[in-house]
């Protein structure tokens, strides 16, 4: 594997290193000691698909909340994505800016969430498969979300929002200056 910091200070995408030979490839998309050594969390609590119909589907953007703060893992297995993630820990100097980064069956990249990060991605393909290994268990009385659309976050997301939970498309607006 090969670990990559983003602009953000967390934020890691994780890359194969394939062995290759006649039959494919082979190649490690996750080891405790590596992530561990690199001050990544490395505890996996779940792992879960999230399956998509249509492209334009936007889930996200979800964090949690002290005492159930959470990282994740993300990885698209099938089609492709728009991951993105955003800073929401207090007190950082680079809270509510935030890090894109295309995920596809084809490149084989994963993303690594760490905790405070408010997580979530639009579907480029019709089909899209994403598989979340996750560190902490699903809490809803500490679950938080961010508007994908809030102009205070100015992501620029490459297709219209097709389709959208009720309860992500409601999450609060963000106030200037916040």
């Amino acid at each position: 594997m090969r670990l990559t910091r983003t602009a953000l200070d967390g934020p890691v995408v994780v890359e194969l290193e394939h062995r290759a030979d006649d039959r494919g490839f082979f190649a490690r998309s996750f080891d405790r000691a590596t992530f561990a050594e690199a001050g990544l969390e490395a505890v996996v609590e779940q792992a879960n698909v999230s399956f998509n119909h249509r492209a334009g589907t936007l889930r996200g953007m979800h964090y949690q909340l002290p005492p159930a703060t959470e990282a994740k893992l993300v990885r698209c297995t099938a089609g492709a994505i728009l991951d993105v993630v955003v800073d929401v820990r207090p007190g950082s100097p680079t809270r509510l800016q935030h890090v894109a980064v295309e995920l596809t069956a084809d490149n084989r990249r994963a993303l690594y969430v760490p905790p405070m990060f408010a997580h979530g991605y639009l579907t480029l393909t019709d089909g899209a498969e994403v598989v979340y290994q996750v560190s902490e268990a699903y809490t809803p009385g500490v679950e938080r979300g961010l508007r994908h659309d809030d102009p205070v976050l100015g992501i620029d997301w490459p297709l219209p929002v097709a389709v959208i939970s009720d309860k992500d498309a409601a999450w609060p607006l963000l106030e200037a200056g916040a």
